[in-house]
């Protein structure tokens, strides 16, 4: 155990002395050592025992580090996880391959490498292979439910009161989570345009969130589908305690299997496209285009990745969409922003307005995390404390990725291609601010 334990901080001190990061790891003896010059102590990430050390070295990916902290092998001592990688800039440890003496690393690691290690499952992994479109083996009811039927009362410790899933818009950066979502979900309500009366489609609609404020203050009739069994009992449940069955009907269904003669006024997808597939893409925005009056109105908002200059590269799943895909989201797929407008286009949209709304998310996100890890023992309760960690990385990761650029979000707003005047008004401020509430 002792040459282990000297091997351990021998590789440390040789990978230390490429990096300058602000924060030190303690490991299983209480020793700590920094990670760069000036590294704090007062948060730092915890190795617990030799065998997670053998796997990081044997193992070195996201993943593993995402089975590691969720079985408690890695840790973080004095915070959570966002203030502990808020102190780490993750491009130096992309980059460390390159600049480490590999056979002096060797050497120092023998100790770990020769003894053996042990891989819990302790958390659930989606190992199935996805098929790119439902007439190819793609079952969107299988996936979606790995994801959303984890537990309604689990979603409740972290998401706001209406149980809103998708990105905040925040009046100032100290507005609170609750204040946020209600800021949203009128924004969309203006951006639509919506009038008493209006037929409005909100395919995805998670826990009915934008259908029951859309009812309630704009007069719509409005419709959403789920194929989540969990979430159409709260969404029904909630339409009924609110007394909006006479406005909001829901249905258990994949919102591509509608009747043709179903036609809408407005259409809003909110963060579900990424559970479509990039391949499904074009075809799903014809099928809402169908479903859509001449002059409808179409607003999207969803999380996007930034393009890579050789389009052949950005199919390729980054090691954050890797650990996403099999751990949170199987099936699921960010597209860029020039793709979703080309494909709207294609599809018979004109596109009228492109809102970046990364911060937001950023904002969101860390609020999710920040509320989950105050109750992570009651996320343990009801789905256990591997899973709770899990979720805790997820989070955590979504948040530093929207805080700085690496994922991005956009609020895209588009009518059905009709020959004349778009219907838009030339002012979007005066527009939106003086939309008529019921």
């Amino acid at each position: 155990m002792t040459s282990e334990l000297n091997a351990t901080k021998a590789v440390i001190g040789e990978l230390a002395r490429h990096l300058n990061v602000d924060i030190c790891l303690e490991l299983w003896d209480g020793s700590i050592i920094p990670l760069g010059a000036n590294a704090q102590e007062q948060i730092r990430f915890a190795i617990t025992s030799p065998s997670a050390m053998r796997r990081l070295l044997r193992e070195p990916s996201l993943i593993t580090v995402a089975e590691l902290y969720a079985a408690g092998d890695l840790d973080i001592v004095g915070g959570d996880p966002i203030d502990a990688m808020r102190h780490v800039d993750h491009l130096q440890f992309r980059f460390l391959p390159g600049k480490v003496n590999k056979m002096r690393l060797l050497k120092a690691a023998l100790p770990i490498l020769a003894k053996s290690y042990s891989v819990p499952s302790l958390v659930k992994r989606f190992t199935k292979k996805v098929g790119l479109a439902p007439s190819s083996g793609r079952d969107d009811r299988e996936l979606i439910g790995f994801h959303y039927d984890l537990s309604n009362a689990f979603y409740e410790l972290f998401l706001d009161e209406n149980m809103v899933y998708s990105s905040a818009y925040f009046p100032t950066p100290e507005s609170s989570l609750d204040e946020a979502q209600l800021t949203k979900l009128d924004l969309i309500c203006r951006k639509l345009r919506l009038q008493p009366g209006d037929r409005l489609f909100d395919p995805g609609c998670g826990w009915g969130g934008l259908l029951c404020h859309a009812a309630q203050h704009y007069g719509v009739q409005a419709y959403g589908t789920t194929l989540s069994q969990e979430q159409y009992d709260y969404t029904s449940a909630k339409v009924a305690r609110l007394g909006l069955g006479d406005q909001v009907t829901l249905e258990l269904r994949d919102c591509r299997s509608l009747p043709d003669d179903r036609i809408f006024d407005k259409i809003a997808q909110v963060e579900m496209v990424e559970h479509v597939g990039i391949a499904n893409h074009h075809e799903f925005y014809r099928y809402l285009r169908r479903h859509m009056r001449e002059r409808g109105v179409y607003f999207g908002q969803a999380s996007f990745r930034r393009n890579t200059e050789n389009p052949a590269d950005f199919p390729k799943l980054t090691p954050y969409m890797k650990f996403i895909v099999e751990y949170i989201f199987p099936g699921g797929e960010l597209d860029h922003i020039g793709m979703t407008c080309g494909a709207l286009e294609r599809a018979g949209f004109e596109v009228h307005e492109v809102e970046a709304v990364r911060e937001h998310f950023g904002y969101t996100t860390e609020h999710w995390a920040r509320r989950l890890y105050a109750r992570r023992e009651e996320g343990a309760a009801l789905v256990g404390m591997p899973q709770t960690r899990l979720w805790l990385l997820y989070l955590s990761l979504c948040a530093l990725s929207f805080h700085r650029g690496a994922l991005n979000a956009f609020q895209v707003v588009a009518t059905s291609r009709y020959v004349g005047p778009s219907g838009v008004a030339f002012d979007r401020r005066t527009e939106y601010l003086g939309a008529k509430r019921v």
